[in-house]
């Protein structure tokens, strides 16, 4: 027995976590089932307090936990600097967005992010452009995402492969598609059942799961490497010494990964688009009052503070401890399993460390999954292809839907891409040019029209396809994150601030040149509701 839960500890730690999720999908089930299939699958009933919208809003993914440290291993200290901004996201994003998303969606009764942007502009047009821009990004999100999740379990897999399969070729192991399978699985079942709620409440499970993961590895690997100091000192002697200064090791000195302009881009990039993203957007919507917003901040900025930062010293232990990956996204898995070496209980010691970025990356899929189902159900199918479907009808093709969906992701994967992180970045910049300024307008500004709104999401998302396809036609760049999706960094900046400049201002001009919005819609969700002596207060935002 003793036997057993050494050799399967990690594995059975794992599939606790995943039972957990199940458990939790399946009361979520029932929370669904009380109320509106509508509301209760997409939007869980606006019921989010503060640690649930805390926790869950700026959703940790596999980047978080394979794709990031791996980059912290790849290029050295100066990640610390590309990650810096995302420690202010809830303070700047929630403070620009929180509280009027919340406060719109409620007065329109919107369910999804294109469900606010067609009631606030009365357009369908509006409504329908951004859902497929949703899906297009999101969907590449979802498919790193599914990698992340079979590389943790391909690592906690014990002992030889079961069996050889025929195209576990290209140096990949047949325990990788066992993972994937397992994983897809797991997730599209809980989410299936459990839907919105499902994703939140297994979220906020994981991420209490991710804090004490990374607490127990960061000790560990310290502990190994002779702390930090040692560890950074090691580390240059495997490398050199633009490990610990900037731009970044590259291995040759050819490859620049963080120069000035970079520094500057990624504030633009996660600040702006942390909190602007679809996923994060239908958080807010769902919270239960502003309150809930205000206080959240605090409590997230704290604990994306504790969670990365720690995790880039464990990179640096990593390549002090482990010098010569040849694939750094099986990073934090192997660190997991090799500093628990020896340890009483390690194997399921591992097992609580590998929960971490196995959470992050369950909890991403579950929110993805229900955003882009909902694009596709209910701004595709119910507005367009049968506006009268009973619920039974549209239960039945969300469901589907999100078969198909996971079903693509997991096809996508059968020969798994590199460099996870750059596929992150990727769907982020061109979901956030795309919807970032869009959504301060909506927010803010009474004078913004339906069609500046689709101007700003098409030259947003255009300008930073546009850049990507320019390095991929180009070659491998000087500059960033090497591989298939490197983009070109037009005058040294990343694609995301080209594509916020052009969406804003785009937006701006087109709005300024078509016909302004009826005033009677203007003051239902701008102003504020008339007192008891029906006088109106002061309105939430001026134009």
């Amino acid at each position: 027995m003793l036997d057993a839960v050494s050799e399967y500890g990690v594995l059975i730690a794992l599939l606790a976590v995943m039972a957990v999720s199940v458990w939790l999908g399946a009361i979520a089930h029932r929370k669904v089932e009380s109320g509106s299939f509508l509301k209760g699958f997409f939007l869980g009933n606006r019921g989010l307090g503060v640690w649930a919208l805390a926790l869950t809003v700026t959703v940790q993914s596999g980047g978080t936990f394979l794709g990031f440290p791996s980059l912290v291993y790849n290029h050295g200290w100066i990640v610390a600097l590309w990650i810096a901004s995302y420690m202010v996201v809830p303070i700047t994003g929630f403070a620009l967005l929180g509280k009027r998303i919340a406060q719109i969606s409620r007065r329109t009764g919107a369910i999804t992010v294109p469900d606010l942007l067609r009631e606030r502009f009365h357009s369908p047009a509006v409504g329908l452009i951004s859902s497929l821009i949703i899906i297009v990004f999101m969907s590449f999100m979802l498919v790193a995402q599914f990698k992340g999740g079979a590389l943790v379990l391909q690592q906690a897999w014990p002992g030889e492969p079961i069996v050889t399969l025929p195209f576990a070729d290209d140096g990949v192991d047949p325990q990788y598609y066992f993972g994937l399978l397992l994983f897809s699985v797991t997730v599209i079942g809980y989410t299936l059942i459990g839907g919105f709620l499902a994703s939140v409440w297994t979220d906020l499970f994981q991420s209490v799961l991710m804090f004490f993961g990374v607490a127990v590895l960061t000790f560990l690997a310290f502990r190994m490497a002779g702390g930090l100091e040692n560890a950074t000192r090691a580390a240059i002697e495997q490398t050199g010494p633009e490990f610990a200064s900037g731009p970044g090791y590259s291995p040759g000195g050819i490859h620049q990964f963080f120069p000035v302009g970079l520094a500057l881009s990624y504030f633009f990039l996660w600040v702006f688009t942390g909190v602007g993203s679809p996923a994060s957007l239908v958080r807010l919507m769902a919270a239960e009052d502003t309150g809930s917003i205000r206080r959240s901040i605090i409590v997230l900025s704290i604990y994306n503070m504790c969670i990365y930062l720690p995790l880039i010293g464990v990179a640096i232990a990593a390549r002090a401890l482990m010098p010569s990956l040849e694939k750094p996204d099986e990073m934090i898995p192997r660190m997991a399993i090799l500093v628990t070496e020896g340890l009483p209980g390690g194997p399921l010691v591992s097992g609580l460390i590998l929960a971490a970025p196995f959470g992050a990356v369950m909890a991403t899929v579950s929110t993805y999954l229900v955003v882009i189902a909902s694009g596709l159900v209910r701004d595709v199918y119910q507005r367009f292809l049968h506006p009268h479907a009973g619920e039974r009808a549209i239960r039945r093709v969300t469901h589907g839907s999100m078969i198909a969906i996971g079903a693509i992701a997991v096809a996508a994967n059968i020969k798994p891409v590199d460099f996870l992180q750059a596929i992150v970045v990727f769907s982020t910049s061109g979901a956030g040019a795309a919807l970032f300024a869009p959504a301060v307008m909506t927010a803010h500004w009474r004078r913004a029209t339906a069609p500046g709104i689709v101007a700003a999401m098409l030259s947003g998302s255009g300008t930073v396809l546009a850049l990507f396809i320019a390095g991929w036609i180009g070659g491998e760049s000087l500059i960033g994150i090497k591989g298939d999706f490197a983009p070109y960094f037009l005058f040294g900046l990343e694609p995301i601030v080209w594509g916020l400049t052009v969406s804003a201002v785009v937006g701006v001009v087109v709005s300024l040149f078509t016909q302004p919005p009826p005033a009677p819609l203007i003051r239902k969700l701008f102003d504020a509701p008339a007192n008891s002596r029906g006088t109106a207060q002061k309105p939430n935002a001026s134009g």
